[in-house]
């Protein structure tokens, strides 16, 4: 039964259990699965009237393009800090430009993404590519970066975006002046899709003690500079200049417009970090076009050279080399550590990029549309590609000796739960040695003790070591068992149904050929590997994961869903929410350490991510949810962490009907935010500010 609440924020419906009906045949035809709140939608196998039709991932030839390994992002010089400190600085602009991601018998796609725009030295690679070039850092240097919104054309025209971007959100909203952007415009009649120019604000994923200034804000974002804006269009987000202001008194760096200069301090622990947009309701569709890339912080106490051979006491030796800045462009070179980027798209017949321009999509709920109803006309609540693409190709392989390998892996997928399967790579060995916040305390064996499965969330990354050393030669493919659906937890084949083994089921070809010479590296088994010392929490705090129901009469029986929020939980267990232009309700002071207890009120699972931290996993446990009372109880034993989850992270899941607890420092001072990283939730409520400190003298209100 679906609560149905006067106030469109009312509350959560609660499905414990997901159907499936899915039609039988290739995947291409009508298949149903459930919502946000377990009702049926809708995934159609044609594009949206007046598009084109789409490319049936069956007719994309698989494992015939090469894995692309990113190259090192060049360095544009090195920038004097004031007291002399050096930090390596970079030009990076976003562009647009076409890309062979499908295999070269089928088109090209039109796609952005991040590259140089200058560059110190003559091996330098100079490309703009999706993914990215890699961020390369070490511990305790800083990095500076200009990030240049480079979105025009020849004739320095602004280029509209490549996606439908839905206006009825609160979103960056250009086209409302300075009195209306990063506001939630009213209209007489329901909207087509935004085409002005596209505003950009990057964000490093994982990077702790930034500057608010320099974390990307989703408010601070800039347009591109363009001779054809409309006079009335802010070209910058509400906080931008407070920012640049701020950054100017402590860098004495000067933003340009069209730019800004972020600093990275780099004293964290050597870890897998990724950068990527982050402008306010755009985020899914900005990212999904491509802008997107890897950054690795090395070095420090805690960072390789920290690991040790058991058998020895003496320093481990890791597979490697990684890519590196002096390598250039070199395709013959051999790699033994690389990063590896997994994202799901849909194409067009003509090879576009396709993301859905109606929310009939998802669920076929045809209105009512705002301003005549609450629905959104063109958001949809998730996104599902029928493509796995890896470092910016569909369905790669990726030749391996019969030796041991590193992979830092990231689920860049918008939705999408991936459930990495290494049982069909006979005799490989795989172990997990890291997460978001570096090195796990002890290694994980994924083979003997996980079933030869890694779950990854989106926006979760996990440092792997895979060793082929028993694999035979041949051709192996890794795969993928996670839904094609909102996932909610449980077992393969039980709770829910795995992708489709044929396309979304399938990752990355591996060709194992023999070892060209000894392999020096310590067997994983042997690594021991930095320790992690827990926090203790002085103050707990408790937040809610809600869903937001519409209020439409027409769908007063099965009201779909219009937004996901946040809020927080009374010392009674009364839940509530907050829209994200509402006040700071997350307000702690620096250097206070809390705890954090996340109740997921909703049907699917939520991977959060908290800006400006690295926090512990502490346990989970099931909660009850009464809707009427609006309350929350936690109902049974705790569980504690996964093996997986007993580092540092930055980003973790949470399941439904259950709390997730969390400890976690916080140093710098300053505007962050915390939120979901399904992006199409983030972008639509699911996000909220998250104050460090007092407010800052002149901050905008």
């Amino acid at each position: 039964m679906v609560n149905k609440h006067s106030d469109p924020r009312a509350g959560p419906s609660l499905v414990t259990r997901r159907t499936v009906l899915k039609a039988a045949g290739t995947g291409l035809g009508l298949f149903f699965v459930t919502s946000l709140a377990g009702r049926p939608f809708a995934v159609q196998a044609t594009a949206a009237a007046g598009s084109d039709a789409l490319l049936p991932p069956v007719d994309i030839p698989q494992f015939v393009s090469e894995l692309l390994i990113p190259p090192v992002m060049p360095r544009a010089g090195t920038a004097v800090l004031r007291g002399g400190k050096n930090a390596d600085y970079y030009e990076i602009s976003v562009r647009q430009f076409e890309q062979q991601i499908l295999p070269p018998s089928l088109p090209t796609t039109t796609v952005w993404g991040y590259g140089p725009v200058a560059a110190r030295g003559g091996n330098a690679v100079m490309l703009h590519n999706a993914p990215s070039l890699t961020i390369e850092a070490t511990w305790g240097r800083p990095v500076r970066v200009k990030w240049v919104n480079e979105l025009t054309g020849e004739n320095n025209e602004f280029l509209p975006h490549l996606l439908p971007v839905d206006p009825t959100l609160h979103w960056a909203n250009p086209p409302g002046g300075t009195t209306g952007r990063d506001g939630r415009p009213t209209f007489e009649r329901t909207p087509g899709p935004y085409r002005g120019p596209v505003p950009l604000v990057t964000h490093v994923h994982g990077s702790v003690g930034v500057g608010d200034e320099s974390d990307g804000y989703p408010e601070a974002w800039f347009l591109p500079v363009a001779g054809n804006i409309p006079d009335d269009y802010a070209r910058t987000g509400t906080w931008y200049e407070f920012f640049r202001g701020k950054a100017l008194s402590r860098f004495g760096v000067a933003w340009s417009p069209g730019s800004a200069i972020s600093q990275y301090p780099n004293d964290q622990r050597a870890s897998t970090l990724w950068y990527h947009d982050h402008t306010l309701g755009m985020t899914r569709l900005n990212v999904y076009a491509g802008p997107a890339g890897f950054f690795l912080l090395r070095g420090g106490p805690e960072g390789d050279n920290a690991v040790l051979d058991a058998r020895t006491g003496t320093p481990a030796v890791l597979p490697g080399p990684a890519p590196k800045a002096a390598d250039g462009n070199n395709p013959g070179k051999t790699y033994f550590e690389m990063p590896i980027a997994v994202q799901d798209r849909t194409f067009t017949a003509h090879g576009a990029l396709f993301y859905p321009d109606s929310r009939a999509y998802f669920d076929e709920t045809v209105g009512p549309y705002i301003p005549d109803g609450d629905i959104p006309p063109i958001w949809n609540p998730e996104f599902f590609g029928n493509t796995i693409m890896v470092n910016g190709t569909t369905w790669p392989f990726l030749t391996v000796e019969q030796r041991r390998y590193r992979f830092r892996l990231l689920n860049g997928c918008d939705a999408r739960f991936l459930i990495l399967d290494f049982n069909q790579i006979p005799g490989a060995e795989v172990w997990q040695i890291g997460s978001e916040g570096g090195f796990l305390p002890t290694q994980v064996n994924l083979t003997a003790d996980h079933a030869g499965h890694l779950l990854l969330g989106p926006a979760e990354r996990a440092d792997v070591i895979l060793d082929f050393t028993g694999v035979p030669l041949g051709r192996f493919v890794i795969g993928n068992i996670g839904p094609d659906e909102p996932f909610g937890g449980g077992q393969p084949d039980q709770d829910f149904d795995i992708a489709d083994p044929t396309t979304t089921g399938r990752v990355l070809e591996l060709r194992v050929v023999p070892a060209a010479g000894p392999d020096p590296t310590t067997p994983p088994r042997y690594l021991v590997l930095p320790t992690v010392s827990p926090l203790v929490p002085d103050t707990v705090r408790r937040l809610a994961l809600v869903e937001e129901m519409s209020i439409a009469p027409e769908h007063a029986d099965d009201p779909p869903p219009i937004a996901a929020m946040l809020g927080t939980v009374d010392a009674e267990g009364r839940y509530s929410t907050s829209m994200w232009s509402d006040p700071v309700t997350e307000n702690p002071d620096p250097g206070a350490t809390e705890l954090w207890e996340l109740y997921n009120t909703t049907a699917d699972a939520h991977p959060m991510h908290i800006h400006e931290v690295l926090f512990q996993v502490v346990n989970r446990e099931p909660i009850n949810v009464d809707e009427e009372s609006r309350k929350v109880a936690a109902a049974g034993a705790a569980r504690a962490p996964e093996p997986s989850e007993t580092g540092w992270k930055d980003t973790v899941i949470a399941y439904p009907s259950e709390v997730t607890r969390l400890r976690m420092r916080f140093g710098q001072a300053g505007q962050f935010v915390w939120h979901c990283h399904i992006v199409e939730h983030e972008d639509n409520e699911m996000m909220r500010p998250l104050r460090i400190g007092p407010p800052q003298p002149g901050q905008p209100t």
